[in-house]
C-alpha cells in the first residue's frame, strides 16, 4: 500500500514507510508543542510576574503585558524544543 506523489515531472510512487517517517515526527512535534504552549507561558508568566513584585511591590497592567509577550517568546521556544527532544525520544 502506498501514496502516489509527483516528483521530477512525473508521477512516482512512494510507499507508507517514507511517508511515515517524512510526517510522523513533524505532526506529533507540532501537535505536542501547540498542546504545551499554554501551560507553559502561564507558568513563566506568573514566575516573571512574582519576581517583579519582589523588586517592585506593584506592577502595572502595561508591564504585565510586557512581560505576557516575553513569557509567550520563551514558551513558544521551550515547547518545540522539548517536543522535539521528546518526539525523536518516545517514537524513534
Amino acid at each position: 500500500m502506498g501514496v502516489i506523489c509527483y516528483k521530477n515531472n512525473k508521477y512516482t510512487f512512494m510507499d507508507l514507510k517514507t511517508y511515515y517517517i517524512i510526517f510522523h515526527d513533524p505532526l506529533w512535534t507540532l501537535l505536542l508543542s501547540t498542546a504545551l504552549f499554554l501551560p507553559i507561558r502561564q507558568l513563566i508568566w506568573v514566575l516573571y510576574v512574582r519576581k517583579k513584585q519582589k523588586k517592585q511591590n506593584f506592577v502595572s497592567e502595561e508591564e504585565k503585558t510586557k512581560l505576557k509577550k516575553r513569557a509567550s517568546f520563551t514558551s513558544i521556544l521551550l515547547s518545540i524544543v522539548f517536543s522535539y527532544i521528546y518526539v525523536s525520544q518516545v517514537f524513534n
